[in-house]
């Protein structure tokens, strides 16, 4: 028999967030962490299906919000994209609390939710913005040298927002919508280097996000250009993004605490940011919003050949 996923898909400054409602994956975890490893281990067929073609596309980013037993948490929030799952998700957390608030499952105020890299608390404002304080963030390295094939010798802080990132700014290209072909293959470009040479975060984990930045338009501080695990680019300013490029900053000694720094996404949206110190550590806060544009099932009918996506049916032969 056919099966139905609810699902309510969100923008958050022109990015996609698809929030599984019902028919999820039966997922009983102690934490998020662990939620995610048994999705990945048992209940991938569920991803495919859900964020690969034919019924998505690479941009969108999945979320399953599972309960918890913990009473201070909203659940479980575990988000996944075309080639797996994240370890947290800015542009997704405001989607998901704005799904919620448009559900009247959620209120304005603050509420805290689990995620596989930490807990993160967010702040559902009156004018249905949201603000995250996001898991404490910081720069790795600074400065690695990188030689790019076609772009030359170029340098990128290494640093941790939730998801690992490469941030560069030197590479001498202009940061705009109209540039994006050749912003994408750079970014490509510089992620393939990091693969061969070996570059990562802490602990040999994998830098998945590339991040270029340019000057933005007067209103803000700067224009960034992301791309994505799945070599798609972000059309968000990047919540973890920016939380990196905060820790960065921070670093550096160029944002004191509590001042805002302003961050323009590819496509002209933005979000407003600041950090804290807490316990010496940088802990961001990024606020922006999101816009519902779907409420729909998704039918999962077994004779159908892509039932479970296009890239499932390849890796089944």
């Amino acid at each position: 028999m056919s099966q139905a996923i609810r699902v309510i898909d969100s923008h958050t400054g022109g990015e996609p967030t698809r929030l599984v409602i019902d028919g999820q994956p039966p997922v009983v975890a102690e934490n998020a962490k662990e939620a995610r490893y048994v999705l990945n281990r048992h209940w991938d067929h569920y991803r495919t299906a859900i964020i690969d073609e034919p019924r998505s596309s690479d941009i969108v980013v999945g979320a399953y919000l599972y309960p918890s037993a913990r009473a201070d948490v909203v659940g479980q929030l575990v988000f996944f994209n075309n080639v797996g799952y994240l370890g947290m998700c800015g542009h997704g957390t405001i989607g998901v609390v704005a799904t919620l608030r448009w559900l009247n499952r959620l209120s304005a105020g603050t509420h805290k939710f689990d995620t596989p890299v930490g807990d993160i608390t967010v702040e559902a404002h009156a004018d249905g913005s949201v603000t995250i304080a996001n898991v404490p963030s910081y720069r790795y390295r600074q400065g690695v040298a990188v030689d790019v094939p076609g772009f030359g010798l170029l340098h990128g802080d290494i640093a941790w927002g939730g998801n690992w990132f490469f941030l560069v700014e030197d590479h001498g290209l202009r940061v705009h919508y109209d540039n994006i072909t050749t912003l994408q293959r750079c970014a490509e470009s510089i992620r393939e280097i990091l693969q061969q040479e070996g570059i990562t975060g802490a602990n040999n984990e994998e830098i998945d996000h590339i991040e270029l930045f340019g000057a933005g338009d007067d209103d803000s501080d700067s224009r960034n250009f992301v791309l994505c695990p799945g070599l798609a680019y972000d059309r968000s300013p990047c919540g973890t993004g920016t939380s990196a490029k905060i820790a960065c900053l921070a670093a550096d000694g160029k944002l004191q605490p509590q001042q805002r720094w302003r961050q323009q996404s590819i496509v002209g949206s933005c979000f407003d940011a600041r950090y804290e110190i807490d316990a010496d550590q940088v802990r961001p806060y990024v606020r922006g919003s999101a816009h519902i544009v779907a409420d729909a099932s998704l039918i999962l009918d077994p004779n159908d050949p892509y039932c479970w996506g296009i890239s499932n049916a390849f890796q089944r032969g």
